[in-house]
């Protein structure tokens, strides 16, 4: 098996192409890292939602048992 190429400045050139598949490289990197934040942000944001609504359906159980006990 041979290597397809012979010096790593061959790799990073890829033939006079480089700078377009590197670039196309980094672009879509920073389009999935875009994607990642996105996702664990809205997770972050539905997860606060839950808490907020699962205390306030608490606090109103509270408040019903309270005045049922008067």
């Amino acid at each position: 098996m041979t290597p397809a190429f012979k010096y790593w400045s061959e790799f990073f050139a890829m033939g006079g192409y480089g700078l377009y598949i590197w670039l196309a490289v980094v672009l879509t990197l920073l389009a999935l890292a875009g994607l990642i934040l996105h996702t664990c942000m809205q997770r972050r944001a539905i997860l606060q939602a839950i808490r907020r609504s699962h205390s306030r359906e608490q606090r109103r159980r509270n408040v019903q048992e309270s005045e049922a006990s008067l």
